[in-house]
């Protein structure tokens, strides 16, 4: 068994109530209100300020040259193509780049971040992967949920959000993840991976937390 085996055994059942989630739910089916979108996707645009520091540290703390250029593209793939849909989105809500310099972060999105930048900071390599683990790879398992139902992606306003997180370009990003953590993560002891499991587990209970943060529009 691979270490994300591993991993995903102790999430399954956190991240499959994610497809529950009436937020989750209402883009799939297209009934989310646009004001509660609106909501969301300020903050997430912020988390992924934070979330790409997260991978700057990971060139910091890279070995090889190999293991630099992928946090470099990583950092590059968040800030270019996965924030490219966030500002997309913004502009047809008429959000402005003035708008979102004074944007402020709640309280969830705070606490979310900092405890990733915590991690990354304090542990090792292995341990800062495995906090972005918990966002990339459920954003994954959501996007392969919504390739399960007829014209998801042809919405007129969600369509977009669901091609983002179901394209080759995302999953083919995930999937470096997951490879990475294994490869980093090969000999390590039993308590370095039960170590693992707590930070894949706290960051997928802090997902479900953004889930509801963006549902409830909580500041």
């Amino acid at each position: 068994m691979k270490i994300t085996d591993r991993l995903y055994e102790s999430v399954r059942e956190i991240w499959n109530s994610y497809n529950h989630h009436p937020f989750v739910k209402g883009i799939a089916d297209g009934s989310l209100d646009i004001d509660k979108f609106q909501f969301y996707m300020v903050q997430d645009y912020l988390y992924l300020m934070q979330y790409s520091k997260v991978f700057a540290l990971g060139i910091v703390k890279a070995q090889t040259e190999g293991d630099m250029r992928m946090f470099a593209d990583l950092v590059h793939s968040t800030l270019n193509s996965e924030t490219a849909t966030h500002k997309a989105y913004l502009k047809r809500l008429g959000i402005t780049a003035s708008d979102m310099e004074n944007a402020k972060p709640s309280l969830v999105t705070q606490s979310y971040t900092n405890y990733m930048l915590s991690v990354s900071f304090t542990e090792g390599i292995t341990e800062l992967a495995t906090t972005v683990l918990a966002c990339a790879w459920s954003y994954k398992m959501i996007g392969d949920f919504m390739e399960t139902i007829d014209g998801v992606k042809e919405h007129e306003f969600y369509g977009e959000w669901v091609k983002s997180y179901t394209s080759k370009q995302y999953r083919d990003d995930n999937d470096v993840i997951i490879d990475l953590v294994n490869r980093l993560a090969e000999d390590y002891s039993e308590k370095q991976i039960q170590n693992l499991e707590r930070i894949i587990v706290d960051c997928s209970r802090y997902e479900y937390m953004f889930w509801d943060m963006a549902w409830n529009k909580e500041m």
